[in-house]
């Protein structure tokens, strides 16, 4: 009986010819597809950390929708919170993982974790990237000594305080080169990796990456802004917010311990970051206990 290889080809072939073309014809059945398109290599990975705030989200996602040129994104969100709220804002727009704490420093670690880009984008919930946004640190990475960087800093609100705050922080970074997260801090994903990624802490998280990366080689400050809402600011009022900024960058210098003031700045745990003050804003106590190094964590 013939083979089915045999009885497509017909009877007529001899038996050393039918062995012959079974095995060219194995071959190319095991080689691979060389007309296939090969899948290109993720080159940004947006890392986006949230905690109970999908309204803020949606606007950050339907941003990045809009994102151009050729350089290959991938989006994870690592959330705290409000799952059903959360999973309604995504809608399929991201890779959604809920990891086990609530810091953004845990949520952050753990979206790096899982990324596959060439480099990493940790991106507030309510910033606003420009579309070009990957097409920018493509470009400053293309040199090989660049580590990482951020972005110039902006409030999306058109709020007179507001634009006068952003100026005083304009000049900070510019001066000392330390970042924050509502910059979008950038880095190379083999540089995060081998600095550990960010260390646990409840607060500056952000402010303390950004001086170990410096460290690591050069950093770039991109003069594109990224807008941030400064809704923290105008829900607990500016200038005392300012103020409770300074305390605590002040309590760092001095190498006070600044992790229990995390619960006070960071809200409710069941309310959008920036949610007003327990108790409508900082009071004569709360003040004087921030100079102290008094504030509770509760």
């Amino acid at each position: 009986m013939n083979s089915p290889v045999t009885s497509a080809l017909g009877p007529t072939l001899a038996p050393s010819k039918r062995t012959l073309l079974q095995s060219v014809i194995s071959e190319i059945q095991l080689a691979p597809d060389a007309t296939a398109p090969a899948m290109k290599p993720i080159q940004l990975s947006i890392i986006i950390p949230t905690r109970t705030d999908a309204g803020a989200l949606g606007r950050t996602l339907d941003c990045l929708t809009a994102l151009s040129g050729t350089v290959a994104v991938e989006i994870i969100v690592a959330a705290s919170g409000d799952p059903e709220g959360t999973e309604q804002a995504v809608a399929g727009r991201a890779r959604l993982i809920w990891p086990a704490g609530s810091t953004r420093s845990a949520l952050m670690n753990a979206g790096a974790g899982i990324a596959g880009g060439q480099a990493l984008l940790f991106l507030h919930a309510d910033s606003l990237p420009p579309p070009n946004v990957a097409v920018l640190i493509a470009a400053v990475l293309a040199d090989d000594r660049v580590v990482g960087g951020a972005f110039a800093h902006r409030f999306a609100e058109p709020d007179v305080s507001l634009r006068l705050i952003s100026w005083i922080d304009r000049i900070r970074y510019r001066l000392t080169r330390n970042y924050y997260g509502d910059q979008g801090i950038f880095v190379r994903t083999a540089v995060f990796r081998r600095m550990g990624g960010y260390r646990h802490l409840q607060l500056l998280e952000d402010l303390d990456f950004s001086q170990r990366l410096r460290r690591m080689g050069r950093g770039v400050l991109i003069r594109t802004p990224l807008p941030t809402s400064g809704r923290r600011f105008l829900a607990r009022g500016p200038w005392w917010t300012l103020f409770f900024i300074v305390w605590i960058l002040l309590c760092r210098t001095l190498r006070f311990d600044t992790e229990c003031y995390a619960t006070r700045w960071r809200g409710p745990a069941d309310r959008p970051p920036g949610s007003p003050w327990p108790r409508g804003r900082p009071d004569k106590e709360t003040v004087r206990s921030v100079a102290k190094g008094r504030v509770s964590a509760s």
